[in-house]
């Protein structure tokens, strides 16, 4: 396969012509605020559920809101692809100020229909949900019942969610702006050369130390620079989301993300628990890997960086290959889909200036299609991220046939077919190494991402879970966020890692998402709940593909709880479950360190 057969550069004309000087996505808009007026006024007509015939009026009214979430996500999805492949495209911006607004008029209709099953009578509401209209649709009414019980009044929440989008929103959207302007001057030898954070990011893994240590310091300079602004804007985040669980008397700050996330305390503590009792070998790993540096402790500008040798560095089209290959090997419907994302320019993958720094999957469920989002460096690490959004895009394709509401998945789950990717594509690589070096250059890339979901993940987590306990009774200096963080890091290293990013805290743009809070035990959810489902590949074969597909699609519709009792026969809120998937990881431990004595 030639280099040029497939586009670096992804095809979003397609959907809307024009970018954001789009006519069809500016009618589109115009469209879908029509239809979100049309529901607020067909749920006037459903202030009281009083006959057992109401079932096939919300039967049509959460057909009609699954329709509509469909809608604003093709919306959003758009900007989202528009403002990343340019940082500096102003009329995206202004569009997604008009979408916000959308957004948040949308949620109040939502908040609306939840006060009104809320309010109808218990034994009424089971009556209605158990008639044959409601069937498919029992879990996410009865979810939305549950989330009614902590809302404030109608009248009120609406006046939260117009408040949010000229000050909660807008605050995540300065912070996107911002971040995506700073330029790093990074030292190259005797020259400089003035790159995006996205890129500084991509020299943690050249070969040469120097570079990567100057790298690491010049991000450090340059965010330092603007540390009080971004305090500012994280301060006022979390103030704003703080007040907003003060009034609906949330009872702790991991309410919330629990709820959205779909998963119960227990389980979120027994995979922490789990983690905590087997970090001793992953120290271990940072440690022997030190040393190969001529280290006591990993440095992190180190922990990105090589090990051994590879001949596997991959030209765009090489790597476009060599997933398609992987991919097809453990089912037929995995391999063609990645084909059509290739074929059909879904992938942005082009490294130039003005991109975005992070990489990531958007869903365009109106057309069926996703866009992926990276900037491709030719190395094991980019291959990697490729597989991870295609993952993604595949989680998303096999919900197609799911109807609307259905369809809103949690985050922790959403993490899972990404990283179930990743270890196809790590497992073919191993396959083809040709040598003990390599053998160990491509088991030390296994290793990090074990590392980054069970200590990095958990420092984030910490963090951001310290810093909310704080922020109840104030505003946080910048000295102040720099200490948590470092406090994170010896926590969730267990000290084993040395000279960390400590303004961390700024370009890990999760702490700003003001849709999804706490996105951060996901990724280590998802990661640890892909490696189950993986062996279990292993142990059925191609035959597993159809069985994989069915838990994805299943995963909008029940908790994740019964999710994968149905599907593995697991209970997930046992430490057990948990350790099942760390010890595959400490074999690789024990490998690695093997082959380094």
């Amino acid at each position: 396969m030639t280099e040029t057969k497939y586009k670096k550069v992804w095809n979003l004309d397609n959907l809307f012509p024009g970018g954001s000087e789009s006519p069809s996505f500016n009618n589109y808009v115009k469209q879908l605020e029509l239809e979100i007026i049309k529901m607020e006024e067909k749920l006037s007509l459903f202030d009281n559920l009083l006959e057992i015939n109401q079932s096939l009026g919300i039967e049509s009214v959460i057909k009609n809101i699954g329709d509509i979430q469909e809608k604003l996500s093709q919306a959003n999805s758009f900007l989202t692809c528009l403002t990343a492949q340019n940082t500096k495209d102003q009329g995206a911006v202004v569009l997604r100020g008009v979408t916000s607004a959308m957004n948040a008029r949308f949620e109040s209709v939502i908040k609306k229909f939840q006060h009104i099953i809320l309010e109808t009578n218990e034994d009424l509401w089971i009556e209605i949900i158990e008639t044959k209209a409601l069937n498919e649709y029992k879990f996410i009414l009865t979810m939305w019942r549950e989330k009614a019980k902590m809302l404030l009044s109608e009248k009120e929440e609406r006046l939260v969610s117009d408040l949010m989008m000229d000050g909660y929103h807008a605050w995540r959207q300065f912070y996107n702006s911002l971040i995506g302007r700073i330029k790093i001057n990074v030292p190259f030898g005797e020259e400089s050369r003035e790159l995006s954070i996205g890129q500084t990011f991509n020299l943690r893994s050249h070969p040469d130390e120097d570079i990567r240590k100057a790298a690491h310091i010049a991000l450090e300079d340059a965010l330092q620079e603007k540390e009080e602004l971004f305090a500012q804007i994280l301060n006022n985040i979390a103030g704003f989301r703080l007040q907003v669980y003060k009034n609906r008397k949330l009872p702790h700050i991991l309410t919330e993300p629990l709820i959205e996330n779909r998963l119960k305390a227990e389980t979120l503590n027994a995979m922490w628990s789990a983690i905590n009792k087997y970090k001793k070998p992953f120290t271990n790993y940072l440690e022997g890997k030190a040393k190969m540096f001529g280290d006591t402790k990993m440095q992190s500008y180190n922990f990105w960086a090589p090990v051994g040798e590879s001949k596997q560095r991959m030209s765009y089209g090489e790597a476009v290959s060599f997933i398609l290959e992987s991919f097809s090997h453990f089912g037929n419907e995995l391999g063609d889909f990645a084909w059509k994302a290739f074929e059909k320019e879904w992938v942005e993958a082009e490294n130039r200036a003005n991109k975005s720094t992070a990489g990531f999957c958007a869903s365009f469920p109106r057309t069926g299609e996703s866009r992926i989002f990276l900037t491709y460096e030719e190395g094991i690490t980019s291959v990697l991220t490729l597989a991870h959004e295609l993952g993604h895009a595949f989680h998303n394709d096999a919900m197609k046939t799911v109807d609307g509401s259905n369809r809103q998945y949690p985050l922790s789950i959403a993490e899972t077919a990404s990283f179930f990717a990743e270890q196809v594509i790590l497992d073919a690589v191993l396959e083809k190494a040709e040598s003990k070096e390599e053998k160990l250059f491509l088991l030390d890339e296994k290793l990090k991402r074990s590392v980054m979901n069970f200590m990095n993940i958990h420092s984030r987590f910490l963090f951001e879970k310290n810093f909310y306990e704080e922020r109840k009774k104030g505003r946080l200096s910048v000295e102040r966020l720099n200490e948590l963080m470092k406090e994170a890091f010896n926590m969730a290293y267990d000290r084993s890692f040395d000279n960390p990013s400590l303004r961390s805290w700024i370009w890990t743009p999760h702490y700003y998402i003001t849709t999804s809070p706490f996105y951060n035990f996901p990724y280590t959810f998802g990661y640890l709940f892909a490696l189950s489902l993986y062996a279990k590949s292993k142990e059925i074969g191609k035959s597993f593909e159809k069985e994989y597909i069915a838990l994805l699609r299943d995963s909008g519709s029940m908790s994740l709880e019964n999710l994968a009792m149905k599907h593995l026969g697991e209970d997930i809120t046992t430490e057990d479950f948990w350790g099942k998937g760390i010890k595959l990881c400490v074999k690789d431990v024990e490998e690695f360190m093997s082959l380094i004595s």
